[in-house]
């Protein structure tokens, strides 16, 4: 079934076409894949640090599956004053592991207190959307560009560190006190030619496939590549034999949350630099799909990012955000319809309720998602740096500064980890994500060289970005 026309006979806008049910599927799964590595990082890394008992982490890897098919659902297909209505996968966000880890060792707060101050963030979220998307006059082009282009480059780390096999040191328990060490399969070159075979791959297939066949290259790609590494010995399926067929999700599986008055107001700080980073990718995707972002569809995006964080919360999970991930795939396919990414929620939730199929598709090595992500995080920064093609460089040279200065301190994170290290342990969740701190100095350099101006002319600016890159 295809559906391209409105029922008044008036052309429906790529975002809300239905593709045919089997490509629907397939670029779907194309969607669960990329963003899977990064959907249950979070509840495996909280899991082990309150050392819970592996079938409680399971649990937790079930729960946050179901809630992210729950909130992709509720972003995607949307409903009054919810969900921004885009191609968009909700997954739990890493600005979150930091504090949550922090409140882990804490005796008094544990994972109940967690519970409590996710579901005190998301109520938060859901009340301070339409006062974040207010900001949107502080994006113009020059600003907005600058951004989506750090996210690209941000998540290139999260790409390579994918094909060289996973971190370059992992953190283990040594008498008690977390110790970091090298990872022995980090840089071996049976990954890196597994990656390097993906990449080829999907290269190949967008440059000689065409239609369908294009679409899903980097689904092809990474089946390829689980293939090669099935008979490379390097894809192993004992976890899939021992999962069990069925699980049910329940709300409240590990007790009523406890509510402590730090860790909540910490959440609720966390989800002010999601919300931040979220405002970025909407605009991008907004770019990418060319569809009209504006501040009421901000405003129901982040109210959605809310109401997942709130659900993640009640049935046993951690704070939701919009995947990054996923964006740079929808640039590389091309494919702008939003009821693909609900094929991909609808999937992520049956994935929480059937662990045998989450746990073949957690089978994928890293090595496999690396080359793919070369591919797709490199798109995100590409499609920053065409927004900023339309920007005036020529007659406006403070522009430069501020692309130069912002892109600057979006990397301090990236090259330098311990920058700030000496500064107030509080200050951690908003110094850490380089894509905050160069938003923020976007802004503030854009005020202050090119002034705020009217609401209207800079929200009129960074609403027609999307239209003037497609001329590029």
């Amino acid at each position: 079934m295809s559906s391209d026309t409105s029922s008044a006979g008036q052309a429906l806008h790529p975002v809300d076409q239905i593709l045919p049910y089997p490509r629907l599927f397939a670029l779907g799964l194309q969607h669960v894949l990329v963003m899977y590595a990064g959907a249950v990082a979070v509840p495996l890394i909280i899991g082990r640090a309150l050392k819970l008992p592996p079938e409680d982490v399971a649990f937790l890897i079930s729960a946050d599956l179901f809630a992210c098919g729950l909130a992709t659902l509720i972003q995607c297909i949307g409903f009054p004053g919810v969900g921004i209505r885009l191609p968009v996968m909700m997954g739990v966000t890493f600005a979150s592991v930091g504090p949550m880890l922090s409140m882990a060792a804490a005796p008094d707060v544990g994972l109940l207190g967690i519970y409590g101050a996710v579901i005190v963030a998301g109520i938060f979220s859901i009340i301070a959307a339409p006062f974040i998307s207010r900001l949107l006059p502080l994006f113009p082009p020059v600003v907005t560009g600058t951004i989506i282009m750090v996210i690209g480059i941000s998540l290139m780390r999260v790409g390579v560190n994918w094909a060289g096999g996973g971190l370059p040191t992992l953190t283990k328990m040594v008498d008690g006190v977390p110790g970091a060490f090298p990872n022995p399969n980090y840089g071996q070159l049976q990954g890196l030619g597994i990656a390097l075979f993906v990449l080829l791959v999907i290269l190949g297939l967008i440059k000689w496939g065409s239609g369908f066949v294009a679409n899903v290259a980097v689904l092809l790609g990474i089946i390829a590549g689980a293939i090669l590494a099935s008979l490379l010995g390097v894809m192993h399926f004992e976890k899939v034999a021992a999962a069990a067929w069925a699980d049910i999700v329940t709300p409240f599986h590990f007790g009523m949350p406890k509510f402590y008055l730090i860790p909540c107001i910490t959440m609720c700080v966390v989800m002010i630099v999601v919300m931040i980073e979220s405002l970025g990718m909407f605009l991008a995707l907004g770019d990418m799909t060319e569809k009209k972002v504006d501040q009421e569809a901000l405003s129901r995006g982040l109210r959605a990012d809310g109401v997942g964080t709130l659900l993640g919360g009640i049935f046993n999970t951690f704070p939701y955000t919009s995947f990054s991930q996923n964006v740079g795939l929808v640039g590389v396919t091309g494919i702008k319809s939003r009821w693909v990414t609900i094929a991909g929620g609808a999937i992520m939730l049956i994935l929480g309720l059937v662990p045998k199929m989450s746990a073949l598709i957690e089978a994928v090595p890293q090595v496999v998602l690396g080359g793919a992500g070369l591919v797709m995080f490199g798109m995100v920064a590409a499609t920053g740096a065409r927004i900023l093609t339309n920007v005036d460089f020529k007659n406006n040279r403070f522009n430069l500064f501020i692309v130069a200065i912002a892109v600057g301190f979006g990397m301090i994170p990236l090259v330098a980890p311990n920058f700030f290290k000496q500064l107030p342990h509080d200050l951690h969740p908003l110094l850490e994500s380089g894509i905050l701190l160069a938003a923020l100095v976007a802004v503030v350099l854009n005020a202050f060289f090119n002034g705020i101006g009217s609401g209207e002319s800079a929200r009129a600016g960074a609403a027609s970005s999307a239209a003037a890159a497609k001329h590029v």
